[in-house]
């Protein structure tokens, strides 16, 4: 799709952002529009699903008839089926007349199934029917009725996972996603977190007639390196509560702080420490776990030169190894010595000293662990950026950023 028809779909449905995995979803949702075919969007939830079926229905051949939406979530499963497809007279206890259901009252028009993950197994059954035939049968009847409803189903959930858990019918999962829709997570979508914040402070300064809240630098960093575990919903609940309790205007680190907006974690950086992958959190100790796993594998390291020089004196290593024993018991640097053949044996003690030292900030950590692994992996960044757990992109960028790319 052309980029200015896709900015009037934004501006019309007042969507901000020009992430790629944003664009492509919308672009397949204009698409497959015009079509009657049954759309599966799937993302966290707070990214804002609930759009995508709107925007379907409007510029389907629908668009005249109803639109409902119905959270599948917060409707008891005892009342699910006569919800959806409607019950007879004397159907069940409270049943004083007949109702129509939603797949009766959306008929010629468009059901946007949220978290259809939740509906129980027999209701999935029922639905599977309406997919494929048109046909269903309200509470306490026996009679086929037939409907057109367009289905647009969201989830949150991983359905292949529910499925292997016999939570999810396959066939019904196959059925919903002719056509699949992902929505990216808001901390995946770059530059535009800062435009929504932008786009929601305004929008509570125009409604409440106040001067709007700004970022600073180190905010917008936060901003961006935080995990969204809430998503847009998050964001957007974090500048209202800026916009009328802030003491500034201007919203600083310490701010977003005070609402649980941290950079914790390596939030934002990619990279995951080996104790956090097991569920520490970061902190001094993770730090000083790291260094000496550095420490061992450098004295690995130098007990194979030990090995090597042994060979080439004949068997006599006893003063390189009490030397080098000396040196990683003390700490204290060794500039040169000799074995009986008179080959002088250099240590680079300054290197060795600069890894034992203790970093002071987390940004040293995080140098320490790229140039250690590009060393590992000969100045391969592929190879580099693959062991610690980032993109190639991220790992060029923080390269730049701590000057390595010069080393």
């Amino acid at each position: 799709m052309q980029d200015n028809k896709l900015q009037q779909f934004k501006q019309r449905y007042s969507i901000v952002g020009n992430s790629d995995e944003l664009n492509r979803a919308l672009d397949i949702a204009i698409q497959v529009a015009p079509t009657d075919l049954s759309v599966l969007i799937e993302g966290e939830s707070g990214v804002g699903k609930e759009i995508i079926p709107r925007i379907i229905h409007d510029n389907s051949a629908r668009k005249h008839q109803k639109y409902f939406a119905i959270n599948c979530g917060s409707i008891p499963e005892g009342t699910i089926d006569s919800e959806l497809f409607g019950h007879e007279k004397g159907a069940f206890t409270g049943a004083i007349g007949e109702r129509d259901g939603y797949f009766g009252a959306a008929n010629k028009g468009t059901l946007f199934l949220d978290e259809v993950g939740e509906l129980p197994i027999a209701t999935q059954a029922r639905l599977l029917r309406v997919l494929e035939t048109g046909e269903y049968i309200r509470v306490g009847s026996s009679e086929v009725r037939k409907t057109d409803v367009r289905i647009v189903a969201a989830t949150n959930m991983k359905l292949q996972k529910a499925i292997t858990e016999g939570k999810f019918r396959e066939d019904l999962y196959y059925r919903l996603a002719t056509i699949p829709i992902a929505i990216p997570p808001l901390r995946s979508r770059g530059r535009d977190i800062e435009l929504l914040f932008r786009k929601f402070a305004n929008d509570m300064a125009e409604k409440y007639h106040l001067a709007p809240v700004v970022l600073n630098d180190e905010s917008r960093y936060l901003l961006s390196s935080y995990k969204w575990p809430g998503n847009i919903r998050q964001l957007k609940n974090i500048v209202e509560q800026l916009s009328i309790i802030s003491p500034s205007r201007e919203i600083t680190g310490d701010i977003l702080r005070q609402v649980g907006v941290t950079n914790d974690n390596n939030a934002g950086t990619g990279i995951v420490l080996a104790s956090q992958k097991q569920g520490r959190t970061n902190s001094y100790e993770n730090e000083r776990d790291l260094l000496f796993q550095i420490l061992g594998s450098l004295k690995s390291e130098i007990k194979e030169i030990k090995s090597m020089l042994s060979k080439q004196s004949q068997g006599q290593p006893m003063t390189v190894s009490n030397e080098l024993h000396q040196y990683l018991e003390s700490g204290q640097s060794i500039s040169s010595s000799s074995n009986d053949n008179g080959n002088e044996i250099y240590l680079q003690a300054e290197e060795v000293t600069a890894v034992e030292e203790r970093p002071k900030t987390k940004k040293d950590t995080e140098r320490m662990m790229i140039v250690d692994s590009l060393r590992r992996n000969n100045g391969n960044r592929n190879k580099a950026a693959a062991e610690l757990g980032i993109s190639d992109r991220t790992l060029y960028r923080k390269i730049n950023e701590y000057g390595l790319d010069h080393k």
